[in-house]
């Protein structure tokens, strides 16, 4: 049992028979719907963008149909959202710069930071051996090479500690706390980082590590919280179903991922000014150490600022960032973490965990990887290789191309068409062809003769890392769980996903340059064998509809659920071998569908009778977290007409607000033959209804 779980209610749907009018004749199947009743409710459970008008879920449509649906639909949709663009620009013409701040910038502004700060780590590592050689140079003889090695390891781990440990809290605590957690001790990291000081230089690098280490773990928080915070309002909390999270759920997300990209591009831009700057509008050797201090101190000072800001706008603005949890929790009675749902999520999931960890796994080898290039080539076509500013120019040229991947993940990654597996499965398989070909002709790569061409993998690796793996991980390591998990999933995939990262730069410490090359192609070959075989593909499926499968498989009745989450298209080929799709029935989830809301509506007139009978107005409208009713009034006017009034007494039906729990809990007290028209308080005594 859960930790906290009631025993006595328990998340069990509802049977889908003797719900309806007070007959017992089951009601709500769309076949039994004439004219306007199924006009009432077509658009909650058969929306416009996912049916065609006859009725037929998108994936379900013959492939010419299905193309030009997945086509007008999108076109609309485009169009939809330029004419509101061209509003806003005729209204304002920096409303939208504003509008992408609000959506994009703010939600992915943690995870900007954290690229900001690991990047500038790996770039001013140039910096210390011009200037401290016998400390960071090949042959240390002031500072001992396990601590310098710790520099990396320790960051790394930091991640991975941070990445689990949040994501757990993330699920236990709420998501609003992540967040305030990970800005806050990214703040004091960068405080420790920037006054990191020692005896000698062996003491400084000793210090810098550990700062690195506990700056580290705010970093690590930011994957999971971040990444479900953001599906999570897509969705929006409480609700049904929403377009919005149906057409643009990826996009919401992986907008805010790539602000990591942007920080990648601000600290180089940063620390190309700061050396012009200080080192009197030059860039190349020999560097003070005075200059060099207040260079790499300054560039982690700057984002301090940043963070301290992140901080106060996470505690103060954000103040609905857990609402989804909450609500999924209320609706199972569940306190604290939901040790029950994880136990289901590893005995039905276990192949989604398999694949989001194992491709991530894959992806940072590839990620880690992508630095081989640089070296070798810059070596080979710089007239300098010795200055930092060289490689910090083709840094700059790698991020800008990266970010033209990350955009385009962004632009693709919702297309029914092309979609997160495809994506993901693509961006792989390039990695390894931009891998493997230098691999078996080195030497000519890495030649006058063929360095251009060696270039042109360079680049094309960094955009189909991001134009696939990289975007792709992040979105779906939270996507394919349930809410209850959702953050620990990530976390755990994340993990798994940073300790290739590790184990490349360990590994790489033992290898020549050329072995490394024939080594890390076939991690690409790995990742696009576990996205065929254990990924689904969640392009186009509703999270809340994932959410009401779940219910279903936390009740002990997986069998009895006959949506679209369970439609072939969304399920992975191991998934499918096991039968997982056999259930899928349209027919049977149309009356499933109808019969799950009018629980819904029934909780929320429990809730509006509740209300009256504590003296609030009659008629006052039971809404959602967010202020919205889900119900509009002609589906609210056909639930009244078709319920059988003793639903409204049930305590079987689910809630999505505390005080609809607590209706359900006054009705789960009534005596037997007690009628509507008085009611047991959970105290006992006596009320009249309104």
């Amino acid at each position: 049992m859960a930790s906290g779980e009631n025993p006595v209610a328990q998340d069990s749907p509802a049977p889908t028979v003797g719900v309806g009018l007070g007959n017992g004749s089951p009601r709500g199947s769309l076949g039994e719907i004439a004219g306007e009743e199924r006009a009432l409710l077509a658009h909650l459970t058969h929306p416009d963008d996912s049916y065609s008008p006859d009725g037929v879920y998108w994936a379900d449509l013959p492939l010419q149909q299905r193309v030009a649906f997945v086509h007008n639909v999108q076109s609309d949709e485009a169009k939809k959202e330029l004419a509101v663009l061209g509003s806003m620009i005729k209204a304002d013409p920096l409303s939208p710069i504003a509008w992408y701040f609000r959506n994009a910038v703010l939600p992915g502004a943690g995870l900007g930071l954290e690229g900001y700060v690991l990047f500038s780590i790996g770039n001013l590592e140039p910096l210390f051996r011009s200037a401290w050689p016998s400390c960071w140079g090949k042959n240390p003889s002031t500072c001992s090479p396990n601590w310098l090695a710790a520099v990396t390891y320790l960051e790394v781990i930091g991640i991975m500690v941070g990445q689990m440990v949040v994501g757990v809290i993330g699920d236990w605590v709420g998501r609003r706390w992540g967040l305030i957690q990970d800005a806050a001790i990214m703040f004091v990291g960068l405080l420790m980082i920037t006054a990191s000081w020692g005896l000698d230089l062996n003491g400084w690098v000793i210090c810098y590590a550990w700062s690195l280490f506990f700056y580290g773990f705010g970093v690590g928080g930011e994957y999971p919280i971040t990444a479900t915070s953001s599906m999570e309002d897509a969705a929006g909390a409480g609700k049904l179903s929403t377009r919005e999270d149906r057409l643009h759920r990826g996009r919401k997300v992986t907008t805010a991922f790539l602000m990591q990209g942007w920080g990648q591009l601000v600290n180089q831009v940063i620390l190309i000014v700061l050396v012009l700057i200080l080192h009197h509008g030059d860039g190349n050797p020999p560097y003070g150490t005075a200059t060099v201090q207040w260079i790499w101190r300054l560039s982690f000072a700057i984002p301090a600022i940043g963070t301290l800001w992140l901080v106060y706008y996470r505690t103060y603005k954000m103040p609905h960032a857990s609402r989804q949890l909450r609500a999924v929790k209320e609706k199972s009675n569940v306190t604290g973490y939901d040790v029950e749902s994880l136990r289901l999520a590893c005995t039905h999931f276990s192949g989604r965990l398999l694949a989001t960890a194992g491709t991530w796994f894959c992806n940072d080898v590839f990620f880690y990887g992508n630095k081989l290039f640089q070296a070798q080539f810059i070596a080979v076509i710089s007239n300098n290789p010795d200055s930092v500013m060289t490689g910090w120019i083709w840094n700059l040229y790698n991020v800008i191309v990266s970010l033209a991947g990350y955009y385009m993940a962004s632009l693709l990654i919702d297309n029914k068409l092309y979609g997160r597996k495809t994506m993901q499965q693509v961006g792989f398989l390039m990695c390894f062809i931009m891998f493997v070909i230098p691999a078996f002709d080195y030497d000519y790569y890495t030649s006058p003769a063929g360095i251009k061409s060696f270039q042109a993998m360079y680049f094309l690796s960094s955009f189909f890392n991001q134009f696939g793996p990289n975007s792709v991980t992040f979105l779906v390591a939270g996507e394919v769980f349930p809410t209850p998990i959702r953050a620990s999933a990530h976390g755990f995939s994340a993990c798994v996903g940073k300790s290739g990262a590790l184990l490349a730069s360990v590994l790489y410490n033992y290898i020549d340059t050329e072995t490394k090359f024939r080594v890390v192609p076939w991690f690409g070959l790995a990742g696009m064998l576990l996205t065929s075989l254990f990924l689904p593909d969640t392009t186009g499926l509703d999270l809340e509809e994932q959410e009401r499968r779940w219910s279903y498989l936390r009740a002990g009745r997986a069998g009895e659920y006959h949506g679209v989450a369970v439609h072939p298209a969304h399920l992975s080929l191991w998934e499918r071998m096991r039968g997982v799709g056999g259930g899928y029935d349209p027919k049977l989830d149309a009356e499933q569908k109808v019969e799950d809301m009018r629980r819904e509506w029934a909780a929320k007139e429990r809730l509006r009778r509740q209300r009256e009978v504590g003296g609030e107005p009659a008629g006052i409208v039971v809404q959602d977290f967010d202020g919205e009713d889900e119900f509009d009034e002609r589906a609210t006017e056909y639930f009244r007409r078709t319920t059988d009034p003793r639903l409204l007494l049930s305590s079987s039906s689910t809630s999505s607000s505390p005080e609809i729990a607590k209706a359900q809990a006054v009705s789960t007290v009534l005596p037997a033959g007690l009628g509507l028209g008085e009611k047991s308080g959970s105290d006992g005594s006596d009320r009249s209804t309104a």
